[in-house]
């Protein structure tokens, strides 16, 4: 969550490090930020603190002046097309990396190496899959399902399946 400033006689956003004119056309300094509440409260400084907004790839949202978070759930058939686009691009940066064994075998006959054919074909399957759970998808919430969540200590929770590409093994 973000604090922002805002001085409520001119319904401006004040920002630290900057200076701002006050109601009465006075510039006050860039560094009002080590004024005292009592002294913000006096100039008409409120402090805010902003919600956390939502998933930008799901809700069109803004910020209301009091901190909170205006969210309309963005189409879901255009949701579902730009994931959709989205995995179909991951899956070709990753194939790309070693289409030059498929060009090798193409042009000399040299065997692709078993782990690569291997990863190749689970970069397929996964990509397969990821299509076919956004497709199943029924609303707003079911796609959000679908993400990888991270832990703050590091650790993936595989509770989705976007973005959890298969890695090269030796």
């Amino acid at each position: 969550m973000a604090t922002v400033y805002r001085h409520e006689a001119t319904d401006q956003t004040i920002r630290i490090g900057k200076a701002w004119r006050d109601d009465n056309g006075v510039l006050q300094p860039p560094n009002w930020d080590v004024w005292s509440a009592k002294d913000r409260t006096s100039a008409g400084i409120t402090e805010i603190v902003q919600d956390s907004p939502p998933d930008s790839r799901l809700y069109d949202w803004s910020y209301n002046a009091d901190g909170t978070v205006s969210k309309t759930a963005k189409t879901l058939s255009g949701v579902k097309s730009d994931l959709k686009t989205e995995v179909n691009a991951q899956q070709k940066t990753l194939l790309d990396e070693s289409d030059w064994c498929v060009i090798r075998k193409a042009d000399k006959g040299t065997a692709i190496p078993s782990n690569i054919q291997t990863w190749r074909d689970a970069i397929r399957t996964k990509g397969d899959a990821m299509v076919s759970a956004i497709d199943g998808a029924a609303n707003t919430d079911a796609v959000a399902a679908l993400f990888v969540v991270y832990e703050s200590d590091g650790k993936t929770i595989k509770s989705g399946i976007l973005y959890d590409w298969p890695e090269l093994g030796t």
